[in-house]
């Protein structure tokens, strides 16, 4: 499959999560990228926005990808951005001893396994963006294998506790299906 210029939005369609993590796998490179359960939230997005879908677009076969793949639809020419900030405010209050293998809020500090170390590491390098499934999983554990994902549950359950417990105004965001990201908590 032809990889859609860098000005478009892909949509995938996929019923079931697990569906929609092996789209994200195989689209996540994409700029713009939206995973829906149902041909119907792709139509219910298209007629929102007003979008039209360009005569481009790509189905992808089952051995490809276990679903189907929208038309790709272009995007206006980004907007000039005015400067942000590296970091969110309160992520930058968040600090990792790698040495140590510590987490630090302000005068507080809890010990990490490796597991959580790497983990929370993984999302404060890139604080807000989304990391998937696959590669926090290649991040962390070294390999591909995502199976049931119970053990990365099992992680940020852990990690949310201890943030929680430091008293830490950050804490770990899932999106659902496709992986988690660090965020100020509302």
């Amino acid at each position: 499959m032809e990889r859609p210029s860098d000005s478009s939005l892909i949509i995938g369609v996929a019923a079931s999560a697990a569906e929609r993590v092996q789209l994200a796998r195989l689209l996540g490179e994409a700029d713009a990228l939206l995973l829906v359960s149902s041909a119907d939230q792709a139509r219910a997005f298209l007629e929102l926005t007003g979008a039209r879908p360009a005569v481009s677009s790509a189905v992808l076969t089952r051995t490809e990808v276990p679903s189907k793949v929208l038309p790709t639809i272009p995007l206006p020419a980004p907007a000039p951005r005015a400067p942000i900030k590296a970091v969110p405010e309160p992520v930058a209050d968040l600090h990792l001893d790698v040495d140590r293998r510590v987490v630090r809020w302000k005068d507080r500090e809890l010990p990490l396994t490796r597991l959580e170390h790497d983990f929370l590491h993984c999302l404060v390098e890139e604080p807000g963006r989304v990391w998937t499934y696959q590669r926090l999983h290649h991040a962390v554990w070294g390999n591909e294998h995502l199976g049931h994902g119970s053990h990365i549950h099992s992680v940020v359950k852990r990690l949310r506790q201890k943030l929680a417990h430091l008293g830490a105004s950050v804490t770990i965001h899932a999106v659902r299906g496709v992986g988690f990201h660090l965020l100020p908590t509302t």
